[in-house]
């Protein structure tokens, strides 16, 4: 038995369907709202909130392989309750930033969830990716409503990563050997600039999106007032302010791993156009 935790998010949903779709055992997905996940045929569903700790102990039953995203929940009672259930070997989705910006608060929150895994006596495989291309849809209502997309930094380029890669990977550590004990930093195929994105979307409309340069002050006003002034600082960085070599680099990762090549942009752009539409 596989849980797959987030499993209505931009992973869990990619990689349960990869799971399915390559023949994988007993999967089981956990969620809030069981009535409105539309999970492939053959995954169970389980209904549950990460702050009602008995509901994912119920989720738990059997289960011997856990898909986890970092810090969706109490990191530390979630992998106690995984331990305590039998769970043999956890696949947990990190950041990039635990490597590239390990000053940042956010990464020392991932690298402190990481290392409460590795002491857990469980298996496991840490997947750090880079900044997502699902991403782009902070500016979908703009781009719905003929609006300018305006962003910082809108010629630095960062190796944007499809989400389904990342379900790519963990799919192969799930379910595949030789993956147990791996830290696995993932990337897109090439760097793609905050203009080039908009640029993708556009060519996935049909139609021209207007785009504007906005200053770091602007972007952090913007950001503060919905994410807090500290989270806005640090997305600021990760995002063009604060880039650095580690973090501008494309690996080769997802290719190495599953033997297909790494999703660019414009695809993601492509199979999201009703996003934006």
């Amino acid at each position: 038995m596989i849980l797959v935790t987030g499993a209505t998010g931009n992973i869990g949903s990619a990689l349960l369907g990869e799971l399915r779709g390559g023949g994988a055992g007993l999967l089981r997905g956990f969620t809030r709202d069981a009535a409105r996940a539309a999970f492939p045929a053959g995954v169970e569903a389980v209904e549950g909130d990460f702050a009602e700790p008995q509901s994912f102990k119920l989720a738990l039953d059997g289960v011997r392989s856990l898909f986890l995203v970092s810090r969706l929940g109490p990191d530390a009672d979630i992998l106690d309750a995984a331990r305590l259930a039998g769970v043999e070997h956890v696949v947990l989705v990190s950041s990039i930033t635990v490597q590239t910006h390990s000053r940042l608060g956010p990464a020392g929150e991932n690298l402190a969830v990481e290392r409460l895994l590795q002491d857990s006596g469980m298996a496991w495989t840490i997947l750090r990716p880079t900044q997502f291309a699902s991403n782009a849809l902070m500016w979908a209502a703009s781009i719905r409503g003929g609006e300018v997309v305006r962003a910082p930094y809108a010629d630095t380029g960062l190796p944007t990563i499809h989400p389904a890669d990342i379900a790519s990977v963990a799919r192969v550590a799930l379910t595949e050997p030789g993956h147990q004990g791996r830290t696995y930093a993932l990337t897109g195929p090439e760097p793609v600039t905050a203009r080039q994105q908009v640029e993708a979307i556009a060519a996935a409309l049909g139609r021209d999106v207007p785009f504007k340069e906005i200053s770091r002050q602007e972007a952090h006003a913007q950001m503060a007032a919905v994410f807090g002034a500290e989270a806005a600082e640090a997305v600021l960085d990760v995002t063009g302010g604060d880039v650095n070599d580690e973090l501008l680099k494309v690996r080769d990762t997802v290719a190495r791993v599953t033997g297909l090549p790494a999703r660019g942009f414009q695809q993601w752009a492509a199979e999201n156009a009703d996003s934006f539409r």
